[in-house]
């Protein structure tokens, strides 16, 4: 996790992080990240060439249907989301910002039957709109800038089909003030815009990052309405 990482990469991080958005492209850094590190999964903070755990706790203790059924992974990073979720039986579409990234998901994954597609979380493609049953928000949300954060939950709820699921892992703060990051973790006010915006939470579970930091995450699922 991110706070596992060596202090030169979170520096890294936060300097490419910080570039991007002087040039008010708070998105564009994945990419440079992603190019620099070279095929080293070890330079993406987040990176941990399996399924997120909580991910997985999720999957294993829901019955799904999936036949038939659309998934879209945000943010897909390096893949493994989105091949445990083809691996279940979704349609599944996993996109992420960084060309580099999709490259690499598709060199890591050669016959997947996941489409692996560059877009941007602020330009969701017109198609998608309200197009998946199932989609998958982790961390996502919190490593762009609070400036850009109501567009962000807006695209988010975008793609949810009447009926669907999001499920979404994402660090918490307890107050409103502006954090310093990347990251930036969400407010309460801020998760209730997915509520505002008319998705229902289901289920909800706080949990901590890992045994070595004090981190708040949680893991929420929530619905649309039919």
């Amino acid at each position: 996790m991110f706070e596992q990482q060596p202090e030169n990469l979170r520096q890294k991080v936060q300097n490419l992080a910080a570039e991007a958005i002087n040039k008010s492209a708070p998105s564009a850094w994945f990419e440079v990240l992603y190019a620099s590190a070279n095929g080293d999964a070890e330079q993406i903070p987040w990176a941990r060439l399996t399924p997120h755990s909580y991910l997985q706790d999720w999957l294993d203790n829901h019955e799904l249907f999936t036949l038939g059924k659309k998934a879209l992974v945000i943010g897909c990073g390096l893949g493994d989301d989105a091949e445990a979720l083809a691996k279940l039986g979704f349609d599944v579409t996993a996109f992420d910002i960084s060309p580099t990234a999709i490259a690499w998901c598709q060199q890591r994954f050669p016959n997947s039957k996941v489409k692996y597609e560059v877009a941007d979380l602020l330009a969701i493609p017109s198609q998608w709109y309200r197009a998946f049953d199932f989609i998958f928000e982790c961390r996502n949300i919190q490593a762009l800038p609070l400036s850009v954060r109501a567009a962000v939950i807006s695209s988010v709820v975008s793609v949810v089909a009447p009926g669907g699921t999001l499920l979404l892992i994402a660090r918490v703060r307890e107050t409103e003030a502006e954090p310093s990051g990347p990251p930036w973790p969400l407010s309460n006010s801020e998760l209730a815009q997915l509520e505002s915006l008319g998705l229902q939470k289901i289920a909800d579970m706080l949990f901590l990052e890992s045994q070595e930091t004090e981190v708040k995450q949680m893991r929420i699922e929530y619905q649309s309405p039919k």
